[in-house]
């Protein structure tokens, strides 16, 4: 998969650039809804013997809109880029959202970023919107095409009887719902961090952790014990993480740390990047009165984790 990341205006040569299918949207989660819009896209590409475009943004309309900068994604772009490869996705364009864009009138959009791009047949959900303020819509997209391209529109995707979409997923997993976010999203959340230096607390009481360096970007699910997968150089290990302020014996700390403990691997892991997988929810953050009463509660975890994963992969 080729990469561009574009700004407006871009300086793409339309001469030079592929007839191609192209699937639109921002696609925070690449969630069930969105792999069947690009699953789409991909399917007419060889179809037609084209090739297969995803167009996205970054960063979120929001941060320019109304000026949010505390915006965190299900998927930083590192992790879209991969989810996207996997799918079979020939080219990536990822465009700057900044206020210039969002001045652009529906018509100047298309002209720029969809006639420009030589997209031939273009794949969007049913409320994509474009243009300034949102004012072009899937209803409408035909005249702004003026021929030069096709159009699909994707109707939404559900489960359970309610749309599928980032912010439903966001909201499972801010309130621990990991595996009905997987449901949705078609896999578990996964999170990529740099092994770094921490306080050796849990080397000390005997459950060595993995702190890691994550994502400043990057949404992390609800404070609390989870049973994981951790993936290491091709590797897959059950284990155990925490998202938290560690309060037994950090009571003033503020910031989140992520520490993993990874059953049956006692290897140096500094500077390396593991993959988090999140599978389930175990028990909220609690402050113990003492190390030993910490150490027996993880003992217990360690137990209920083996034996969740035990049960699920039966």
């Amino acid at each position: 998969m080729r990469t561009f990341e574009l700004s407006y205006p871009h300086t793409l040569s339309l001469e030079e650039l592929p007839e191609t299918v192209g699937a639109i949207g921002f696609f925070d989660g690449v969630h069930k809804g969105h792999q069947k819009l690009i699953q789409t896209a991909v399917t007419e590409a060889k179809r037609q013997k084209m090739e297969s475009a995803v167009i996205t943004f970054f960063p979120h309309p929001s941060v320019v809109l109304q000026n949010k900068h505390d915006v965190r994604y299900i998927t930083p772009l590192k992790e879209k880029k991969a989810i996207l490869q996997k799918l079979h996705v020939d080219r990536l364009y990822i465009i700057e959202f900044n206020e210039e864009l969002s001045k652009l009138s529906p018509q100047k959009f298309i002209d720029h970023f969809i006639k420009g791009l030589n997209i031939k047949h273009l794949v969007a959900g049913f409320d994509y919107t474009y243009g300034h303020k949102g004012k072009g819509n899937m209803t409408e997209i035909d005249g702004h095409a003026g021929g030069s391209f096709t159009s699909e529109t994707i109707d939404e995707i559900t489960s359970g009887g309610k749309k599928i979409s980032s912010t439903r997923i966001r909201e499972l997993l801010e309130t621990g719902r990991t595996r009905e976010a997987t449901q949705l999203l078609g896999r578990p959340l996964v999170l990529d961090g740099i092994v770094i230096k921490g306080d050796q607390r849990g080397r000390e009481i005997g459950y060595p952790t993995a702190n890691l360096k994550v994502n400043p970007d990057a949404l992390l699910p609800k404070i609390g014990v989870y049973a994981v997968k951790v993936i290491y150089k091709n590797e897959t290990y059950e284990g155990m993480a925490s998202i938290g302020t560690n309060p037994t014996f950090t009571a003033d700390r503020t910031d989140l740390s992520v520490e993993v403990n990874i059953f049956d691997y006692n290897n140096d892991l500094y500077g390396e990047e593991l993959l988090v997988e999140w599978h389930q929810y175990m028990r909220e953050e609690i402050k113990f009165d003492n190390a030993e009463a910490l150490i027996e509660q993880i003992g217990e975890d360690e137990k209920n984790i083996r034996s969740y994963f035990h049960r699920v992969s039966k």
